[in-house]
């Protein structure tokens, strides 16, 4: 009964708008080239809209200066260039957000009544999320600053995604032959947590966390600013939230180089915290390779290390560490770990000072933005895909695909 009432919603609409000529605005209009276009009569084209398939004839006018076409009622409605309304659009952005193209494909004909085919959704799809990705680089809005909390937390992490062999060629990998499956993408994720629990720890606040995200380099020297586009990225993403101007910044990463270099030349006032589940994971790695996956004396050994770890007696932990390491290369590997970043790893202390140390969202940000849409099975993505829907996806995860979608043309229409 529903497909049925929106079929002849549709053929009413359809018959009205084919009925009225006053697109016709004369025997010619000007061109977006400057010059004047001549009426070439009625053109009819099938569009994909929320009530269905329409078939709209309209004025089509014809530039001899340019070689191109076009007709003014499509661009009226929003519909030039494209075979899907905007409000189809706005619903493959969020299917292609979220799910695969063919799933996204399904949902939209199950849920919707709209039958949009699996390569279109991945055209229209990540055709927005380029649109949103240009846009993100292009406006940045700062936070008023009467909203900024008093501590904010950035994060920044790195994992691969499966890409297609001639995304491939020539980058060096962890493949046995040497070459490389993946390519990785970096993400930044900014949050606040001014939340308390029942034992007064700090909370990642509801709805506070925002992410930005894409395969780039992450270089950070004064001579590669032009070349680092996660560099700037990090940087626009700290400008919005409020990050540069917060009254104490707290800086989390996994302790790999590349976060503190960026950390050092952006935010040189942060604080800076390797993030204790990283942390616990070096340790739980070494207590495997000593005694074994399964073996009470490696859980018992790792929740020793545990204890010194947050206790903050780093001297003790790097005694035992020194002592394995003669005989154990995960041992070894982890007392280099440890020195370096002892420094980030006052967790003691950085509890006295009231601030997280292991929140999880940097951790998760990079399943909930990239595993779960860009690392199922069988996926094998282009650079240019790929970062279309990560652009997507951080939009909408983050609460701004409603500000993009406003500020466009397309809030004009609603079929």
């Amino acid at each position: 009964m529903r497909r049925q009432a929106l079929a002849l919603a549709a053929r009413a609409v359809e018959q009205r708008l084919n009925a009225d000529l006053s697109d016709h605005i004369g025997a010619a209009a000007p061109c977006d080239c400057g010059e004047m276009a001549r009426y070439a009569g009625r053109r009819a084209k099938h569009f994909e809209t929320v009530l269905g398939a329409m078939r709209l004839e309209r004025a089509y006018y014809d530039c001899s200066h340019c070689q191109r076409g076009f007709c003014p009622r499509d661009r009226a409605l929003g519909l030039e260039g494209r075979s899907l309304s905007p409000a189809v659009t706005r619903m493959v952005g969020t299917v292609g957000a979220l799910v695969s193209f063919q799933e996204g494909s399904e949902l939209l004909g199950e849920l919707a009544g709209v039958e949009v085919g699996a390569k279109q959704v991945e055209r229209t799809a990540e055709a927005l999320g380029r649109e949103i990705a240009a846009c993100e680089r292009r406006v940045v809005e700062p936070i008023e600053s009467s909203k900024i909390p008093p501590t904010l937390y950035l994060g920044v992490d790195g994992t691969g995604v499966p890409m297609r062999r001639a995304e491939l060629v020539g980058r060096a990998g962890k493949q046995r032959d040497g070459s490389a499956k993946t390519r990785e993408v970096k993400l930044c994720t900014v949050w606040s947590a001014e939340s308390r629990d029942e034992k007064d720890r700090p909370v990642r606040d509801r709805g506070s966390v925002s992410y930005s995200a894409a395969i780039e380099t992450a270089a950070t020297h004064d001579t590669d600013r032009e070349i680092a586009p996660f560099w700037q990225r990090v940087e626009r993403e700290a400008q919005r939230r409020g990050f540069d101007r917060v009254g104490r910044q707290v800086l989390l990463g996994d302790g790999a180089l590349w976060i503190w270099n960026l950390a050092d030349e952006l935010f040189p006032r942060a604080i800076q915290i390797v993030d204790l589940f990283h942390a616990k994971e070096h340790l739980s790695e070494v207590g495997r390779a000593i005694y074994g996956t399964m073996s009470e004396l490696a859980t018992a050994w790792t929740r020793q290390r545990y204890d010194e770890l947050e206790a903050g007696n780093l001297d003790a932990l790097l005694t035992v560490l020194g002592t394995c390491a003669t005989s154990c290369e995960e041992a070894k590997k982890s007392v280099l770990y440890f020195e370096r970043n002892r420094h980030r790893m006052r967790y003691a202390h950085f509890r006295a000072l009231g601030l997280c140390t292991s929140t999880g969202v940097v951790e998760a940000g990079c399943k909930v933005v990239v595993a779960h849409r860009l690392k199922r099975a069988g996926m094998h993505w282009s650079l240019d895909g790929a970062n279309a829907i990560l652009a997507l996806r951080c939009a909408r995860l983050s609460g701004r695909f409603e500000v993009f979608w406003n500020s466009s043309h397309r809030t004009q229409h609603t079929a």
